[in-house]
Order: structure tokens, then sequence, then C-alpha cells
């Protein structure tokens, strides 16, 4: 059955990124048989410079009529002055599409290990899930300002926090069975309903740990103990904060990938990291965490377990061969290019398949 997936590459490095998720995507279209419609759609600053708007209507119609959505990067200093940002084009899509939960695993990776600037013995063992609100909170409330004086509030309905909790429950029910709230229910009223929301929620999930950690707290013990976790929720504002902050774990961010998710199987993915002007065009940005968003789209919207399992594997065997980007480069290993790495992956994907064919033979 074919699979129609919008591209929105968006500004800087996410043009760069997407050819990886596009390459790694053929290969498994070839390998497993499958069709994957995709085309690509302008987002961000770049839709900005080239219709006015940094969400068209054209891509949001697009987004609406696709069964997934995959997204570079959006933003940058060139429209930093501009009237629209384009950050309104992202908050707006997530918002139009319905998205409300988003998933962000962090997985040490023994590849990296040397990368990290904590103690390998602090981050070899994590494998934790961050689970974010993503339609409400700060980000979308009444905004205000004038000359000396601006207003942002941060509102909650119970039924947006419930939603979001519930699915981050049936996350830990798979993983560990472990769910840590994070608010700052000791100041602000929208965190305080939060906690009495888990709490309530918690009695309909006996089978997993439920614990409460204030955003302060939780942001000391992620670097200090970040084995502690299983399964993170929390508001949208913090768990931004929260996943860039996990992202040091494993010494890069680039590495990290991301789903955003609504009831059905429709999905939104893209990688945690920026547009990162200052590489654009470079050919040297890390295109993982955006190959590894691919892999979680196959998994998430389209129920193709072999599928990512073959990415994530040939994603692993390139890192363990040493091939790393400039994000990742150590003393023992020299960098290379995006498009190499990219290479590397696919390579992986489409041997392992000749391997399984061979394999067949004799079988």
């Amino acid at each position: 059955m074919k699979k129609t997936i919008a591209l929105l590459p968006g500004d800087g490095v996410g043009q760069e990124v997407m050819r990886g998720a596009v390459h790694v995507l053929r290969s498994i279209e070839k390998r497993f048989g499958h069709d994957f419609d995709l085309k690509e759609f302008p987002i961000g600053g770049t839709a900005i410079d080239l219709t006015g708007s940094p969400l068209p209507n054209d891509t949001l119609r697009a987004c609406q009529n696709s069964d997934a959505v995959l997204l570079g990067a959006v933003g940058g200093p060139r429209w930093d002055h501009s009237k629209m940002r384009p950050e309104d084009g992202l908050l707006q899509l997530r918002k139009e599409l319905g998205v409300y939960v988003n998933l962000r695993p962090v997985q040490s990776m023994s590849a990296l290990l040397e990368r990290s600037p904590l103690k390998s013995e602090i981050v070899k063992d994590t494998d934790l899930l961050i689970v974010r609100e993503l339609t409400g909170g700060i980000y979308f409330g009444e905004k205000k300002r004038d000359v000396d004086r601006a207003e942002d509030a941060l509102v909650y309905h119970k039924f947006e926090i419930e939603r979001t909790v519930r699915r981050a429950y049936e996350q830990a029910r798979k993983r560990k069975g472990k769910l840590t709230s994070v608010d700052k229910a000791n100041v602000l009223e929208s965190s305080k309903l939060w906690r009495s929301t888990v709490s309530e929620l918690a009695t309909e999930y006996r089978d997993v740990v439920t614990e409460h950690l204030l955003v302060d707290h939780a942001a000391m013990k992620l670097i200090l103990k970040p084995a502690h976790f299983d399964v993170i929720v929390t508001e949208n504002m913090f768990g931004d904060i929260l996943s860039d902050e996990a992202s040091v774990l494993l010494g890069t961010i680039g590495v990290l990938p991301s789903a955003s998710l609504r009831d059905d199987d429709f999905g939104l993915y893209e990688p945690v990291h920026g547009s990162a002007p200052d590489i654009s065009g470079t050919d040297s940005a890390n295109p993982i965490g955006m190959i590894m968003s691919a892999a979680m789209m196959l998994k998430l919207s389209f129920h193709m377990h072999e599928e990512y399992e073959a990415v994530e594997r040939a994603v692993r065997e390139v890192l363990n061969a040493g091939y790393r980007t400039a994000d990742m480069r150590t003393s023992r290993f020299q960098s290379v290019s995006t498009s190499q790495l990219i290479d590397q992956v696919v390579y992986r994907i489409e041997e392992d398949a000749v391997s399984a064919s061979l394999l067949e033979l004799y079988v």
C-alpha cells in the first residue's frame, strides 16, 4: 500500500539532513517492497521568503492529506527581525495537525560514550523517554507586549494534561514500568493542576511506579544519575528544555529523533536539533537524528517494525565502524561529511538485505 509522506526540509541544515531520510526511505522501499510517495513543501524561513508565510496553505493541506510528515528544522538569524518568525509556522503546524504529544527517546550508545562530557559510568546505562505535551502551555498562551512590559500566559486544561499523561503511562508499561512526572507545583498553579491530574491517573496504572519531581530537581538529577529515569512526562516548555539537556548525555544533539503524535497513526517526525545556520551548506551536519526520526515514522505510524530495526541496526553499525560527523568527532576518529555518513547507512541497509537473501539460499 502506498504511503504519502510530506517532506518539510525547512531552513539551514534541515535541507541537508532531509536528504538522509529520503535516501534511507528509498533503500527501505527497495528492500521491503514498499511504495513511498515523497513530496517536498516549504516551511519556516524558507517559506517566508517564497510566499510571505512560515506555513503556506499548500504546505498545511499537503500535511493534512499525508500519512505522516517529516520535518528538518526551522529558524535562523536571517529572520530574527521579520514580522513573522519561522518558528510560528512550526507551532501552527503542530496545532493544526493536532499532534499533542511528543516522544523523545534518549539511549546511550557505546560508540559515543567517549564523546559525552560526563563520565562513562554515569551515562552508559541511559535509556529514557521524554514525553512532552506539545500543543498547550506557555508557547500557545495569549501574548502581550508594550515598551516596558511583556506577558505570556501559561494555560493548561485538565484534558490536555490527562491525554498526554495517559500516553506516557502506556509507554512506561511497555518499558521498565516507571514514570516521573516533572512540574513546578511549589510555585505554579498550572503545575498544581498537572500534579493532581497525574496523581488521579496513577490509581489507574498501579502497575507503574509513579514519582513527582520539581523541574529544577529533575534537571539536576538528569545529569547526575540519568539511569534513574525511565519515562519522564512534563509540560511543553519544561519538556523542550529537559530534552535538549538530555542531548548532553550522548555528547551531541545531532543523533536525537522525535515523534509528535495524535490519537490515530498520524505523526510529525523531526530531529531534536535546530537549523544550525553556522554550518549550513558545509555538508557537515549530523543526519542521524533525521534518519532515526524517519525510522520512528516507520515504526509508529506505519507499524513497520522490521524496517525500523533495519535502520537502527545500520546506524549503530556505522557508528561502531568509526564514522563520525564533526559534532561526534573524537581524537580517535576523523570526521566524514553528511553525505558520506548517509551513504554508509544506506550501504549497510542494502548490504543487510543482500546477506539475508544469500542466507535464504542456503537454508
